[in-house]
């Protein structure tokens, strides 16, 4: 059901839309987290499939990357369900996750700066045998030649899209069935961001795996994604088809109480680019 009024909570989804969404590989089921006991998240439900890429927006402090941490096992969930491929996983250690095939590219210290770039997959692969990393590691650079060229290089030295690349390379490392990306495009010019989500992002999804994407630029979010999902105050307040959010013109009033320029829906000014 979609919501006009962001201050209600959201009911349980009904109508053809959301029947026709294909079967969820990963499923929250009313997750609260936050930190030392004291919930930022609350009651939030969502579902990704495996082929699909599914928005998480809000506005600064919602509460998004709470939620992701809470998913990847880094942060306790203090009630609520992550349920991944039928398996309840919400007491499982964060390592056990990403054993059981969830993937994790965080905003912030995503790469190992000092490491080359053979390092830092190497890292990613830390769990596996030798061989098996080697293996890994050519798959990552056949999905990525260009890190493939660059393997020697520190990835200090790489630029905002190419460390992004890499990011998402580690993850990979260990086949992940679901990717949980984290601002991907954060402080990357508009033209990398673009590149960023529809060239590796719906990549992700085209090899079948599970997305939960996490975009501060929603209009860019909202061109790969199938199902977006809006947070405000901890609180899920509105799940649409992407679609259908596309064609909202009141979409950065519902956010912010104002213009929607913070999310992306206006105007592109970051305050720090990265080429």
């Amino acid at each position: 059901m979609a919501l006009n009024n962001l201050g209600q909570d959201v009911r349980e989804p009904s109508g053809t839309a959301h029947e026709s969404r294909p079967a969820p590989y990963l499923r929250v089921t009313g997750l609260d987290a936050g930190y030392n006991r004291v919930p930022v998240v609350q009651g939030v439900s969502l579902q990704v499939a495996l082929g699909e890429v599914v928005l998480v927006m809000g506005p600064n402090g919602a509460g998004k990357s709470t939620l992701v941490k809470a998913i990847t096992g880094e942060l306790p969930a203090l009630a609520g369900r992550v349920v991944l491929d039928g398996r309840d996983v919400t007491a499982a250690r964060e390592e056990d996750r990403t054993r059981a095939g969830i993937g994790y590219v965080p905003q912030l210290r995503d790469v190992f700066g000092p490491l080359t770039v053979t390092e830092n997959l190497q890292m990613g692969g830390y769990q596996l045998g030798k061989h098996e990393v080697a293996a890994r590691q050519e798959e990552v650079f056949s999905l990525f030649p260009a890190l493939a060229e660059m393997r020697r290089r520190p990835a200090r030295s790489l630029s905002g899209g190419e460390r992004k690349m890499l990011a998402i390379g580690r993850a990979l490392m260990a086949q992940p069935k679901v990717m949980l990306l984290d601002e991907p495009t954060a402080n990357l010019a508009p033209a990398i961001a673009r590149n960023v989500l529809h060239g590796i992002v719906a990549s992700l999804a085209g090899s079948g795996r599970a997305v939960l994407l996490v975009e501060q630029r929603v209009s860019l979010g909202l061109e790969v994604a199938s199902w977006g999902y809006v947070l405000t105050d901890g609180r899920l307040r509105l799940e649409e088809p992407c679609q259908v959010l596309q064609a909202r013109p009141d979409l950065g009033t519902l956010f912010l109480g104002q213009g929607g320029g913070e999310l992306g829906l206006g105007r592109e000014e970051p305050r720090e680019v990265i080429r």
